[in-house]
């Protein structure tokens, strides 16, 4: 790697890519239904993790239920737990039966731990040796600085940038735009790197960032644009 390449830049987004939560929330979801006795076919997973990205990339049917419920998380979880029911092909009948049931497993039993792929502290390490601008664009509401303090994450970013802090929310242009002034690179020299395809990719590819989708799991095998299965795989984009 060498900065004086085209690429100046990267940025990364956080949850889902140098943030996971081990087990995923979808993973216990879905064993859940099934230890229910329902029939969820791979096909049926796949398709409600397609859902699910697509729901949180600041889609209207988030943003009409952030709105609905107005900060009442036990509400908005509930509704979340129909929708994804949904997404995984159960009829409306059960999925609103099945629905608060799932959402008390859910508040009550889902305890992940938090992890940073270890193959992610060496490639920041090399990048920042290397001089590239870094940064972390994130679509939450409030500043995260302090958790990437306790990820062990801080020491290799030049700034970080939350979607509340300019409300602009992925794949919305803005956030991608605040986030180059405050790189200082132009869109064609900054590349970014996130795991959701409808917010990350299609949002840094509509600001003219090289966008890489960071996909591990092969959940968008069939994605039109640069991916990597591991945080090796990125240097190589770079040159």
């Amino acid at each position: 790697m060498n900065s004086s390449n085209k690429i100046k830049a990267v940025l990364f987004d956080l949850d889902g890519t140098l943030r996971h939560h081990l087990p995923s929330g979808g993973e216990v979801f879905v064993k859940y239904i099934r230890d229910l006795g329902v029939d969820i076919s791979e096909q049926d997973r796949i398709r409600a993790e397609h859902w699910e990205h697509r729901y949180f990339a600041s889609s209207p049917e988030v943003q009409a239920d952030n709105k609905k419920f107005n900060g009442d998380l036990k509400a908005f979880w509930l509704n979340f737990a129909r929708r994804r029911l949904l997404a995984l092909g159960l009829s409306e009948s059960d999925a609103d039966d099945l629905a608060p049931q799932v959402s008390r497993h859910m508040d009550t039993s889902y305890k992940p731990e938090v992890h940073v792929p270890p193959d992610a502290h060496v490639l920041l390490a090399a990048l920042k040796e290397d001089g590239y601008r870094l940064g972390v664009v994130s679509n939450r509401d409030d500043p995260f600085q302090e958790e990437l303090g306790r990820l062990k994450l801080d020491a290799y970013f030049h700034f970080v940038l939350a979607a509340g802090q300019v409300q602009s929310y992925k794949p919305d242009t803005l956030i991608f735009e605040r986030a180059l002034e405050m790189a200082g690179t132009s869109a064609p020299e900054t590349a970014y790197i996130g795991d959701n395809y409808f917010a990350d990719v299609v949002g840094s590819r509509r600001a003219g960032l090289m966008p890489v989708l960071y996909d591990p799991s092969r959940l968008f095998p069939d994605a039109d644009c640069s991916v990597i299965r591991s945080f090796a795989d990125l240097p190589g984009l770079l040159t």
